[in-house]
């Protein structure tokens, strides 16, 4: 069964941990000023996309896409490649964080395979290297997406279930949501605008995706034993209009991370 606080914080006692979501807990690290020299961060990609097979005749490039940043392009190329799954198992993580604001993203299936259709995807012109003729796009608030999604999830339990590469890893699911207005420097708060663009010209709902992410977070709770769950109370949910990476709906301020890293138990 699932718990919903943490007796003994996972990061209290150090080891090795493994991000497996989004920059909403990396953020953490950064926030708190914390070392991550123990830490292992898998993002931009979706549990289909991170279970998934290489579609048949992608071709890329040798090296990182010059216009994304090291670390945005070490995940582009990890989603396409498959690579992401294996570099998880062998970190050997002691505890492994989910989070799934990056399941906002469509997917493009096909080909034998499945990417995710990310903002570096789309905007570093790499999805041209794709087999566009062979694959379709999934959108992500689809009932086919939900069903692609499960079977990740599933794929996810059976790689934490004795004998699986992450059996004995602490699971702890950061559940994440968009907010739904900012908090300005003077402390105002202000509504948000109700939809984001995802990805260059494609929009999405803030309520329908924060829907979706808790019936992800229910799913997850049910499929995965002992798992712990942090969460931050909804008078936290506010967006920083002046956060490092800019005004978004996952963009907080500093006193929600700060009460997710005590939920924790790290140290700066």
């Amino acid at each position: 069964m699932s718990r919903s606080s943490l007796s003994v914080p996972p990061l209290a006692g150090g080891g090795r941990v493994a991000i497996l979501g989004s920059c909403v807990t990396r953020d953490l690290w950064r926030m708190m000023g914390a070392a991550a020299d123990d830490l292992l961060y898998v993002s931009r990609t979706r549990l289909p996309s991170l279970f998934a097979a290489r579609p048949q005749g992608m071709v890329l490039p040798y090296g990182l896409h010059p216009d994304l940043r090291p670390n945005p392009a070490q995940a582009l190329r990890a989603d396409l490649t498959k690579t992401a799954l294996a570099r998880l198992a062998a970190f050997r993580p002691d505890v492994v964080i989910l989070d799934f604001i990056d399941e906002r993203f469509d997917l493009l299936v096909g080909a034998g395979g499945a990417v995710t259709a990310s903002w570096e995807l789309e905007t570093s012109g790499w999805d041209a290297l794709l087999p566009r003729n062979a694959l379709r796009r999934v959108d992500a608030l689809s009932a086919a997406d939900a069903t692609l999604w499960r079977r990740g999830l599933d794929a996810l339990a059976t790689l934490c279930a004795p004998g699986g590469a992450l059996s004995g890893t602490r699971l702890v699911l950061h559940e994440a949501r968009w907010s739904n207005a900012l908090q300005t420097p003077s402390g105002r708060i202000e509504p948000l605008d109700p939809d984001l663009e995802i990805t260059p010209g494609r929009r999405a709902s803030r309520v329908a995706h924060n829907a979706r992410l808790a019936r992800m977070h229910a799913a997850t709770r049910a499929a995965l034993p002992g798992l712990e769950v942090v969460r931050a109370p909804e008078s936290l949910i506010l967006s920083d209009p002046d956060h490092v990476w800019g005004l978004s709906p996952f963009h907080y301020i500093p006193d929600y991370y700060a009460e997710i890293w005590r939920q924790l138990g790290g140290r700066s």
